[in-house]
């Protein structure tokens, strides 16, 4: 992969943005956009934005646990599993 054949500028956009849509949508990588030779966007196909997006949130979530951990905010297995209906693996229906 050569990011530098991922690199267009404005000016290219304008001109080509129907070959860029197909470009983006069968190669599966982003293309930034520059102006004024700064990056100034990024052009990202819907499917790996969405796959991006839900490893974001997964990571969020292992950090905010890591941080539980650091803080000694835990329950015992056996207690979440109890509080939650499930008993040496079965699920209990707990009508309230």
């Amino acid at each position: 992969m050569k990011v530098s054949s991922d690199i267009k500028p404005i000016s290219y956009l304008k001109a080509h943005a129907a070959d860029i849509l197909n470009q983006i949508n069968e190669t599966h990588r982003p293309l930034i956009i520059t102006q004024n030779g700064e990056p100034r966007a990024v052009l990202q196909d819907p499917d790996s934005y969405d796959r991006m997006r839900n490893a974001i949130g997964i990571l969020k979530l292992i950090s905010q646990g890591e941080e539980d951990i650091k803080h000694g905010r835990t329950k015992a297995q056996e207690k979440v599993f109890k509080n939650i209906g499930v008993i040496e693996g079965t699920l209990l229906f707990i009508q309230t």
